[in-house]
């Protein structure tokens, strides 16, 4: 008994900061401009609105849609998202907003990563987009904490692809560090992006080989 209550606190837990997340940055998005739509994100090919489209693309199609998508792409998931993400790029701005905002509390899962991977997805778009832009935002320990628990596992961080050899990862803002090597030194949410394969605006790391993480 005792083990299916902590597990459905923790799912509560994670909930709760998944809303959390989706609303703040629906909230963002509504001021946009534009011209901020139409920005380069640091999805290497995105704009931000290609980045919103891909955020709410689980909430706007149903799971025989998506599998015909990715029939299309002859099972390449990547290749799909990112022919999908153009497309629907064009929706009006206001659109892809409420999908998000209107499915705060949703519980989609990405395949095999669970809502811990629900919650990196929707941080690390909305750093994608923040970052870029410059907008001050600050995301909340207790959940970047679960984000990089997840990021930093062995499997992920292969997945992302991330340069990371002889480097020391090294967050200045909390406790928190990750492997061995040369110390890139930075905020916490900035070295989630760099786990993420990333390139990051100059000036926001720091350390000698901090320049592979730098964008052009």
């Amino acid at each position: 008994m005792r083990s299916r209550d902590v597990d459905h606190v923790d799912h509560a837990a994670l909930m709760d900061e998944i809303a959390a997340e989706r609303t703040a940055l629906a909230e963002v998005l509504v001021g946009l401009s534009p011209d901020s739509w139409d920005a380069q994100s640091l999805c290497a090919g995105w704009r931000v609105r290609e980045v919103v489209a891909h955020m709410t693309m689980p909430f706007r199609y149903s799971t025989r849609r998506f599998v015909a998508e990715v029939i299309k792409d002859r099972g390449r998931f990547n290749r799909m998202a990112d022919r999908c993400a153009h497309r629907d790029a064009s929706m009006p701005t206001g659109e892809l907003v409420a999908a998000l905002a209107d499915n705060a509390q949703n519980p989609w899962r990405p395949p095999g990563g669970g809502l811990e991977g629900a919650l990196v997805h929707d941080v690390i778009h909305g750093l994608d987009i923040t970052v870029a832009l410059g907008i001050d935002w600050k995301v909340p320990e207790e959940r970047l904490r679960i984000v990089l628990g997840s990021i930093s596992k062995p499997k992920t961080a292969k997945y992302f692809g991330a340069d990371l050899d002889e480097i020391a990862l090294r967050a200045d803002d909390m406790a928190w560090s990750f492997g061995s090597g040369d110390p890139v030194v930075g905020q916490a949410q900035d070295l989630a992006l760099v786990l993420s394969g990333r390139k990051l605006p100059a000036g926001r790391l720091r350390g000698d080989l901090s320049n592979r993480f730098v964008g052009v």
